[in-house]
């Protein structure tokens, strides 16, 4: 019988705590990157229409806590391989130097325990961050099609008509990303998006309540997006204004 070494273990784990939370999970990945390859530990991936999210995980099973250097090589690989967020495992700790190197950058250093008991508030954070990123991209994706091309294929209705607009979705989105991110709980939300929604202003009290109500919404307009942008093309139309 082949004894499972105990890193090893560990990384699986990690993967299966992440495929608990509805992620893709996979353990030992070789990728390419720009410059170079590089063996990850934990690949973590959500797949949407348009997107996918990776967030490389390494796993450090040791006996002393993590130094500053391998939070830099982390960051290093995290932006040669163009993911959206590392994260650093090590059930021992980080020593100060690691925290500050992580500080405000899209590394994140914490613990299998510490992930599993505030899994909710952690992965919802970081699920915050990557739906305000779609957001940001389609905003911008918006504006490089027609307006004729936007009414033609449902991103928006004509002038004086009542219907779908992708413009209102994103500011409504957006709205919400302000406080939600600075982690301002509970809040209230207002404004023409909010009324036009709801009718009133609405209190949001969680991340979670955020997610519930932005997720679907990005869904569908990269849905509408994705669509339009082939028909665009598929009519050798100029879609750039």
């Amino acid at each position: 019988m082949v004894k499972v070494k105990k890193w090893h273990k560990y990384q699986e784990e990690a993967a299966q705590l992440f495929r608990s939370m509805g992620l893709e999970a996979e353990t030992n990945v070789t990728m390419h990157g720009a410059r170079t390859k590089h063996d990850i530990d934990v690949v973590v991936k959500s797949r949407h229409v348009g997107f996918d999210i990776t967030w490389l995980v390494e796993c450090k099973y040791w006996k002393n806590p993590v130094n500053k250097l391998h939070v830099l090589g982390l960051r290093t690989i995290v932006h040669d391989l163009g993911a959206d967020r590392g994260i650093l495992l090590c059930e021992v700790g980080f020593q100060s130097g690691a925290l500050e190197a992580a500080n405000l950058t899209n590394v994140q250093l914490t613990t299998l325990k510490d992930v599993g008991l505030t899994a909710g508030g952690d992965i919802s954070a970081m699920r915050l961050r990557d739906l305000y990123d779609r957001t940001e991209s389609l905003h911008e994706r918006y504006w490089k099609i027609f307006k004729d091309l936007r009414i033609r294929y449902g991103l928006r209705c004509d002038v004086h008509e009542y219907g779908y607009s992708g413009d209102l979705e994103l500011r409504f989105c957006l709205k919400l990303f302000t406080p939600a991110l600075r982690g301002v709980y509970p809040f209230i939300a207002d404004g023409l998006e909010i009324y036009t929604a709801y009718g009133d202003a609405k209190q949001f009290n969680t991340p979670a309540d955020v997610i519930a109500t932005v997720e679907p919404r990005i869904k569908e307009l990269e849905q509408k997006f994705l669509n339009a942008e082939q028909r665009v093309a598929a009519d050798g139309r100029p879609r750039s204004i």
